[in-house]
């Protein structure tokens, strides 16, 4: 049983009104478990034949409630594929008011773990660009570690105060997307932590910080262009107060109705956000969208970047494609970065990572990197072996334990499951030498 602080629910209960019984009833629930597929990886048609027994969810065509509670998602070679994404599905909400087209230049503000990210990238087909930014350094470590395992090439990295973006990249995104931290209202059913660091001076304080990413973010934004703010928290100190003020400040903004989320209409400007609350079917989650007015052309095309690629790094490539990838090539001491060759070449931005670590120089020899694997098709390799219908020796592989091949391969060679790429490892007579990382090998 969860014991909601008292202003809390106080504040809900006038709210909600008489909506508020079975508001409070929904604590007696368990939490809303979902996946969302990766449809860079695997069309929608096929979830099913995976071994989840899902429903679709109202809020995104790619998400799904998960119905089985003893799942362990992440034990799945699915998700080691980074075929899904393990998320609430209300959360799933905010970049689907995006309205993401393909070859669009897309702003992830506030990123990690790479939810909303993972899900714009799907969007834009392998077209574009998604830059992903992330404050906090340790988390966008695990914003990098998600990217790589959806398989994601035309993603941007970095980690940067909204402020230094703003000032670095001025009207230079056709849409931005703020998921905000915030009080986390619309936690509190999956983590008591939440509960625990409740306050209303916590919320005042997140409304305060919120206030300033919006500042930042308004400015990256071209005209014409859509800037989507959401919460995982229902105070409307954070919510539609705050944009309604955002609006009044910003004549040249304009919120756009959200008609297609089954949830709570809350009215900010002229226009209409959406409230999920767990009678929804969700967690909770807040959706504002605002356009700015004025026009520009969507998917402007970027500034060459230098590329540096040499008879080393040719093949490199050569020697682990069969088809090899249309990339060009940046050296950064001795890591080898594979970016489309019309990637933005942007400096003083906290950048982390651009495109995909293709691998490490060491010595005379280049070493490919998992996720060079991971965001290519099967087909495209010299080398492959299928574990589809070995399910033994799949489990072996993902625990990092050398396996056996045939003995007419040899080299680097792409590990698939279920027709995605899902590692890699070296083949010599007869035997696949296990290069799967330490830190995502499976304890099963």
């Amino acid at each position: 049983m969860i014991f909601l602080p008292e202003k809390f629910t106080e504040r809900m209960k006038n709210v909600l009104g008489g909506e508020f019984d079975a508001f409070l009833k929904c604590y007696d629930l368990p939490p809303q478990r979902g996946i969302r597929i990766n449809t860079l990886k695997m069309p929608l048609e096929k979830r099913e034949s995976m071994p989840f027994e899902l429903a679709p969810s109202p809020f995104a065509k790619d998400s799904f409630f998960l119905l089985s509670d003893d799942e362990k998602i992440g034990a799945s070679p699915y998700h080691h594929a980074g075929a899904i994404y393990s998320q609430e599905p209300s959360a799933s909400a905010a970049a689907a008011a995006l309205r993401t087209q393909p070859s669009e230049i897309i702003l992830d503000m506030c990123a990690a773990p790479g939810g909303k990210t993972t899900q714009i990238a799907a969007a834009l087909q392998g077209k574009g660009l998604i830059w992903a930014n992330e404050v906090i350094s340790s988390r966008a470590s695990v914003l990098i570690s998600n990217v790589e395992r959806m398989g994601i090439k035309n993603c941007i990295v970095s980690s940067a105060r909204p402020d230094t973006l703003a000032e670095n990249l001025p009207e230079y995104f056709d849409r931005v997307i703020v998921d905000a931290p915030c009080s986390g209202e619309g936690m509190f059913r999956k983590n008591p932590r939440a509960v625990e660091e409740w306050s209303p001076e916590h919320v005042s304080s997140c409304a305060r910080r919120q206030a300033q990413i919006m500042e930042s973010a308004c400015r990256c934004l071209r005209p014409g262009g859509t800037l989507v703010y959401s919460t995982c928290t229902f105070s409307p100190e954070e919510d539609e107060n705050l944009i309604s003020e955002f609006l009044e400040n910003h004549p040249d903004f304009y919120a756009d109705a959200i008609d297609d989320i089954p949830a709570h209409k809350v009215p900010v400007g002229a226009g209409v956000a959406v409230k999920i609350y767990p009678t929804d079917g969700g967690e909770g989650h807040f959706v504002a969208r605002l356009i700015r007015r004025g026009e520009c052309e969507y998917g402007t095309s970027f500034a060459a970047v230098n590329d540096r690629t040499n008879t080393e790094t040719r093949s490199f490539f050569d020697g682990i494609f069969s088809i090899s990838p249309d990339v060009a090539c940046k050296v950064i001491g001795e890591n080898i970065y594979a970016v489309p060759k019309d990637f933005p070449d942007v400096r003083g931005c906290g950048v982390l990572r651009a495109g995909v670590l293709a691998g490490k120089i060491k010595g005379k020899r280049i070493e490919p990197s998992h996720a060079l694997f991971m965001a290519y098709e099967p087909e495209m390799f010299k080398n492959t072996v299928d574990l589809t219908e070995t399910p033994s020796v799949l489990s072996a592989f993902l625990r990092g334990e050398e396996i056996a091949c045939d003995g007419k391969l040899k080299g680097y060679t792409a590990v698939v499951f279920d027709n995605m790429t899902i590692g890699f490892g070296k083949s010599s007579g007869g035997r696949l030498k296990n290069h799967y990382p330490k830190g995502l090998r499976s304890l099963n």
